[in-house]
């Protein structure tokens, strides 16, 4: 569990994928609010969801598609692992998605961002650093959405 909500938030994957991408015009946005959230000593978590989300983000056609850069992304990968604090997928988070689907209408693709909430849920974590703010307000009386540009972070 978290050590307190003001000092906790969940990394949604486009932030990471900005962060490591330094061609990404959010490039400098994503390391800035993550360096900034480790200097605020914040609990920074992302789930096995948001892991499987970036292979696949930086796995498309025209993207990374070379053995070499599939090496470079499972080191990120890895590194993310050692670096964030990594929420599991498990019973818990499938009953509370399941709960939010039927409060919620949620379908298609955004069964993701949904399952993205009732993992935090599951976890204890209120706050979501994300560059689609849109994406989860659906769920802003559940959570706390930041937008990445807005620099929204304060505790």
């Amino acid at each position: 569990m978290t050590t307190g909500e003001g000092n906790t938030i969940f990394l949604d994957t486009n932030v990471l994928v900005y962060a490591s991408q330094a061609e990404s015009p959010f490039h400098q946005a994503a390391q800035r609010a993550i360096q900034d959230l480790y200097d605020r000593r914040a609990e920074l978590w992302i789930s096995r969801q948001v892991l499987r989300e970036y292979i696949a983000a930086l796995t498309r056609p025209g993207a990374f598609t070379d053995p070499e850069q599939v090496a470079t992304l499972i080191a990120d990968v890895r590194r993310f692992q050692s670096r964030f604090l990594v929420a599991e997928d498990n019973r818990e988070v499938t009953e509370r998605l399941l709960a939010l689907l039927e409060r919620i209408r949620v379908g298609g693709k955004h069964v993701h961002d949904a399952n993205i909430v009732a993992t935090m849920q599951a976890h204890g974590i209120r706050r979501l650093l994300t560059n689609n703010p849109a994406d989860f307000a659906r769920f802003s009386h559940l959570i706390t959405v930041v937008p990445l540009e807005a620099g929204g972070l304060n505790p």
